[in-house]
């Protein structure tokens, strides 16, 4: 039995209370990690975890153990990080949650660049876009838009998403442009419902030091980014999307920015991860690339 292994799969089965979970996160077959919890305890002579159809516990004794592993597995990570070999040169799989319109639109381009300065990691992407809990759920970290919830979690502020307003040629042909937000009120659009609350989203502009929402009618709600924008690119209506992700369809011609003597307020772009005294080489390094990915974009550039 390999102590350090065995040790890590306890963690993160007291961590998730499940077998089938932690497999799943570290791609091990279940049998595997019910063997090698067998074989922990039959070593150290004491019942550690209380297993039954439903669920998995922690025993008395187990936490216990489970405080002194986590304590000697952040000790043997933070040996391994100081050697300058693994620092220059992360291993192995790490875990991203975000939303498929903020993958497509950021991190798909750019993942050559990483996979070049860290050809041994594996990304594994998650396209939950909704609240999650890492340590259940085997992920590493967690890429959001707007203000975090998860007051769990460290939040780390990488970028200020700048906000537009825009639709299609064909639906300004067909409807006209507005110029101010007493016209905009007399468009349609295709609105945003968030997926986590079902709330759907009004338009936010910055007016004399306050924020003016304007709610429009619409013929259609979507709670999918992707659905959304391209919705506003078939003429179904007007949007205001965080610009980055539509950049390329405006340069494209496909959709044009209008009312742009407005300012609309920013919406934060923060990497979430555990609070860990240590985090892996690996997961450094992602957190690193994608900070310094956003502050290369001048769509999500922080300026203040």
């Amino acid at each position: 039995m390999d102590r350090f292994e065995a040790m890590e799969i306890f963690t993160r089965v007291v961590e998730a209370n499940s077998f089938t979970k932690v497999s799943e996160s570290l791609d091990l077959p279940r049998a595997k990690v019910s063997r090698t919890i067998q074989a922990l305890e039959e070593h150290v002579g004491v019942r550690l975890l209380n297993r039954s159809t439903r669920q998995v516990s922690v025993t008395e004794d187990g936490a216990l153990f489970y405080e002194r592993c986590v304590r000697i597995l952040a000790e043997v990570t933070d040996a391994e990080s100081s050697l300058s070999n693994k620092r220059e040169n992360p291993a192995g799989t790490i875990r991203v949650d975000t939303s498929g319109t903020l993958a497509r639109a950021l991190l798909l381009p750019a993942l050559d660049d990483f996979y070049r300065q860290y050809p041994e990691i594996d990304v594994r992407l998650g396209l939950a876009d909704r609240n999650i809990d890492l340590i259940q759920d085997g992920v590493d970290c967690v890429i959001r838009m707007g203000t975090p919830e998860e007051s769990s979690l460290v939040a780390r502020r990488i970028g200020q998403a700048r906000i537009v307003t825009c639709a299609s040629p064909a639906y300004l042909e067909k409807y006209g442009e507005p110029t101010t937000l007493e016209e905009l009120s007399e468009h349609r659009a295709v609105n945003y419902v968030s997926a986590r609350t079902g709330r759907t989203f009004p338009f936010e502009y910055q007016v004399d030091g306050e924020i003016a929402k304007v709610s429009l009618k619409s013929v259609l709600a979507v709670n999918d980014g992707s659905v959304y924008i391209g919705a506003a690119a078939l003429g179904h209506g007007i949007i205001q999307p965080s610009r980055f992700m539509v950049a390329d369809l405006i340069a494209q011609g496909a959709l044009k920015e209008i009312l742009t003597d407005y300012t609309s307020p920013g919406t934060p772009l923060s990497v979430l991860y555990a609070h860990r005294r240590n985090l892996s080489s690996r997961l450094r390094a992602f957190i690193e690339w994608v900070t310094e990915l956003a502050r290369n974009n001048p769509d999500l550039r922080i300026t203040d």
